[in-house]
């Protein structure tokens, strides 16, 4: 039995979906070696495959990429009178 991580980064389970995706190791047994170290609500075996693909399709950030949207209207002032 291995030791199990808790809350990983998302940066740092990509990394290891990356690692293991160079090794050809096939989606569905990165699926589940994460799984066996960092429990159950790790990533979905779909969500695996994505990465699989966007590595396979060149990608070699494992961050998130800044998103468009609704920009946060939670300012310096705001915190202030909450506090």
């Amino acid at each position: 039995m291995f030791k199990t991580i808790a809350d990983p980064a998302d940066c740092e389970v990509r990394s290891v979906v990356r690692f293991l995706n160079a090794k050809k190791v096939k989606p569905t047994k990165i699926y589940l070696q994460l799984v066996e170290i960092y429990g159950e609500n790790v990533m979905t075996d779909g969500m695996v495959r994505k990465w699989v693909r966007e590595f396979n399709d060149g990608r070699t950030n494992v961050q998130d990429e800044a998103r468009s949207g609704r920009p946060s209207i939670v300012n310096d002032g705001l915190v202030a009178k909450i506090e």
